[in-house]
């Protein structure tokens, strides 16, 4: 793992064909920008079109990260698609408003709100389904 992931994660929750959740934990700056945009870009170039950050545990944000931001809106839109932020915590809606761009993006309280803004056939199923960790992996549950 590269020096700069360390202080940043980029985890896909959940993907459909055009859409996928990523969370992003920690902090996303000049230290960790390129690395962040290689992941989103990857996920986007893989036919992702629509995309939605659970902005839950980024605990940092600045102006070089909001422009990391301000250039996956600029990819989706280009491709038809949307980028989507949720669960944003209270100091990137301070960065937000203080640079004035809040309005240039689609912010929503939880990833399930901004799933709505997705077209329904492009939508992943959500909360996504967790393994049953009782389950026999050898037992397929329609012979039962």
């Amino acid at each position: 793992m590269s020096a700069e992931m360390r202080s940043l994660a980029v985890t896909a929750i959940v993907q459909a064909e055009e859409c996928a959740v990523l969370r992003v934990s920690g902090e996303l700056d000049l230290r960790t920008e390129q690395a962040f945009l290689a992941e989103a870009r990857s996920v986007v170039s893989a036919g992702h079109r629509f995309l939605v950050l659970d902005l839950t545990a980024l605990r940092f944000c600045d102006s070089r990260g909001l422009s990391c931001l301000l250039a996956l809106e600029w990819l989706c839109r280009r491709l038809e698609g949307r980028l989507l932020l949720a669960s944003l915590g209270v100091r990137m809606l301070r960065l937000l408003v203080g640079t004035q761009s809040l309005n240039v993006f689609s912010c929503y309280p939880t990833v399930g709100h901004a799933l709505t803004a997705v077209p329904d056939a492009s939508r992943p199923a959500w909360p996504p389904e967790v393994a049953d960790a009782d389950a026999d992996p050898e037992t397929d549950p329609d012979e039962v």
